[in-house]
């Protein structure tokens, strides 16, 4: 009777945790939760104060049997679930499950699982948070009430396996709104004026500004030459010349979503993945001679909050490793969300003296690439602001005004380590400008007229919706992830080109939905959802009376779903091809990755094939066969020969029809960080580089 319990949802957090406690405490994993709603019915008693039903989940039984044994034994039992709502619904299920008085010091939590943190945590043991539990039970209440009484709906109206979730349904929205707004998008014509000016042997570049000190925009062909008709000789005149110093200050460290985010634009990673990977980095890594250590703070957390201790040590590194101007001298008040659960830290590394290269024996690839982007971000948080010198200068040919900007960097700070990834990928670039004094002449090298039309906008990457959720308040950073893969799962949506795109199926769902249940698509509705959990969590407000409020309206949308809602048939568009197994028509289907080509008589028949994309270009080894787009197994597009494998051509680069000049070889549009390259296979032809 003399050990002590501890209990954690996984392995591997137990392995990394028993290490540090010692031989007085055995850790165990409940590999989750232990119970939960039952997936056999509705589980929640709307008659009866929406009472929640749980049960034991299946295959549960022998890991709860393992772990009342070893609480019978144990002196003490503490729940060291993660620290935020589910950790603690985990602690309170397993102390039902295991007898233990929830009121009782019983608790124990941690934001980092380094030795330090959890000898601490262990000093301050707490009762379980009912306040938190209730804000969770809320959420899986309201979740099942929403899921459990449309998706039957939906089995009957449409087809089978389909469902509907609160903040699932408002992110396939969001996508169709956008798809809707790219193709009501009337393109509008404008115009640019860019000069490259010469002053002695310098060259650089200014734009038209205006006419007369006003901003004049240009929206035709004839605008442009009435500005040119104006514009006297090549001699410009230097108007003005303003010199500033400008200061920009680092990106705060990781929240659970601009982790997402970042890992996306800089790292290729899907929100999945980046998660996955984040809590193996938490959850403790073999160091060899050090053993498991957690290497980050706990993933999942909206705030950029960092303790004194971490700050201090990320100040004396900066100053050790760059100097003292390199070091953040005043504490910086970062931009919190209103929404914010300020519960925890930022997500940051739980050691700043634990440099990436130090690691890369011990870490997988993509665990040191997501651990070098947490690192690095968190040490230019705590760095200097960077200073740029700037330079303006208006340039005059009559009442013609072109205006030239410049930067150039005077103190990297922050950006020796690290800078912020843009979604549109405008990085910043020093532009030089030769020294000029107002009075001067320069002269006009090339006046070159461009015309341009206004894009639609972009269709959402994961990362770009994962923004906006955030923005619009609806979910928390636990429900990003899953949603997003429940929105793919379901077929609502598929990603094109990392891009997502709605499904027949994705509209037609959420037509239904908008027609009989509007506030479940109510962004302003489910945000204030968010916002009331939030309150049940600080506990402002009881979450029998959020879940009672919600359900009188949805109660009486749904008997009216019921009655009036009409079964839709979706017919699949034919293929314009019989299947070669069967001989039945082949139609298009819409499936996690986009378009594929299936048999009509399935289930019958099971024969699929890809949609074969053919780019108009000849074979140029064997001549005979085309040149079409294929996907590798990861899902990266390359081009091949349509006669494989009697001919193995195959390329990364996309192949154009015109031969080079030079050698009458293949060319290929190489794809290069700024825009696309039209290069040569055979020598060392290549054209301008087209953003």
């Amino acid at each position: 009777m003399s050990e002590y319990l501890v209990i954690v949802e996984s392995p591997a957090k137990a392995k990394t945790i028993e290490r540090y406690l010692g031989k007085k405490y055995k850790v165990k994993a409940s590999m989750g939760h232990i119970r939960d709603l039952p997936k056999s019915q509705m589980g929640v008693d709307a008659e009866h104060n929406f009472q929640p039903k749980y049960i034991t989940i299946r295959g549960k039984g022998p890991v709860l049997k393992e772990l009342k044994t070893a609480a019978k034994k144990a002196k003490k039992v503490f729940l060291a679930a993660d620290p935020d709502r589910e950790g603690e619904a985990i602690a309170w299920h397993l102390a039902h499950s295991l007898d233990l008085d929830i009121h009782s010091d019983c608790r124990v939590v941690f934001n980092e699982i380094t030795k330090d943190a959890i000898k601490e945590s262990f000093k301050h043991p707490r009762p379980i948070n009912t306040d938190l539990v209730d804000a969770q039970q809320a959420r899986r209440v309201l979740d099942r009430l929403v899921g459990y009484n449309i998706s039957p709906l939906l089995w009957k109206k449409v087809k089978k396996g389909l469902s509907a979730g609160r903040v699932q349904s408002v992110a396939v929205r969001l996508i169709i709104d956008r798809e809707n707004e790219i193709k009501n998008f009337v393109p509008e014509e404008y115009w640019t004026i860019v000069a490259d000016f010469k002053k002695g042997k310098d060259v650089f570049q200014g734009a038209f500004y205006g006419v007369n000190g006003k901003k004049v925009e240009l929206k035709s062909e004839n605008d442009v030459k009435s500005i040119l008709s104006q514009i006297k000789g090549k001699e410009f005149d230097i108007a003005s010349v303003s010199k500033k110093e400008r200061k920009r200050n680092p990106a705060p460290p990781f929240t659970t979503s601009s982790l997402q985010q970042e890992a996306a634009r800089k790292l290729n990673f899907r929100t999945k993945k980046t998660m996955m990977l984040a809590q193996q980095l938490y959850e403790g890594i073999d160091l060899g001679k050090e053993g498991t250590v957690g290497l980050i703070t706990y993933m999942r957390t909206d705030s950029t909050r960092i303790s004194e201790v971490a700050q201090t040590e990320a100040v004396n590194f900066i100053e050790q490793q760059y100097g003292k101007e390199f070091a953040r001298s005043e504490q910086r008040k970062d931009k919190k969300s209103s929404n914010a659960q300020d519960a925890h830290e930022a997500i940051r590394p739980t050691s700043t003296m634990r440099e990436p290269n130090s690691l890369k024996e011990f870490l997988s690839r993509d665990q040191l690439r997501l651990y070098k982007l947490i690192w690095e971000r968190f040490v230019a948080s705590q760095m200097a602001q960077a200073v740029m010198d700037t330079m303006s200068v208006d340039l005059k040919n009559g009442d013609i005004l072109f205006r030239a900007n410049g930067s150039k960097l005077k103190f990297p700070g922050f950006m020796k380590v690290y800078v912020e990834g843009t979604d549109d990928q405008t990085d910043e670039k020093e532009k030089f400008l030769p020294e000029m004094e107002e009075g001067e002449k320069v002269k006009s090298e090339v006046i070159d007229p461009k015309q341009h039309f206004t894009q639609p906008p972009p269709r959402y990457s994961e990362a770009r919706l994962v923004k906006t959720l955030e923005e619009l308040g609806i979910g928390r950073p636990s429900t990003y992830s899953p949603t997003l893969d429940t929105i793919q799962k379901r077929g609502y949506v598929a990603l094109e080109n990392k891009r997502f795109i709605p499904t027949e199926l994705g509209e037609i769902v959420l037509e239904l939905i908008m027609e009989f249940f509007p506030e479940i698509l109510d962004v302003a509705f489910t945000a204030k959802m968010e916002s009331d959990l939030d309150e049940i969590e600080e506990g402002k407000i009881e979450w029998v009376k959020i879940i009672d409020e919600f359900y009188k309206g949805f109660h009486k949308n749904l008997l009216k779903a019921e009655q009036e809602m009409e079964k839709v048939e979706i017919k699949d568009e034919e293929a314009g091809e019989d299947c070669e197994l069967c001989g039945h028509p082949m139609v298009f289907k819409m499936g996690r990755y986009g378009k594929f080509m299936a048999c009509s008589n399935f289930p019958d028949c099971r024969n699929t094939k890809p949609i074969v994309k053919e780019i108009g270009v000849k074979c140029p080894k064997c001549n005979e066969g085309n040149i079409i787009e294929r996907k590798s197994k990861k899902k990266r597009i390359f081009y091949g020969c349509d006669r494989y494998p009697e001919c193995d051509f195959l390329s990364w680069d996309k192949p154009i029809e015109r031969k080079c000049p030079k050698c009458e070889q293949l060319l290929v549009e190489k794809k290069l960080k700024k825009g696309v390259q039209v290069q040569c296979t055979n020598c060392d032809y290549k054209e301008k580089t087209v953003e």
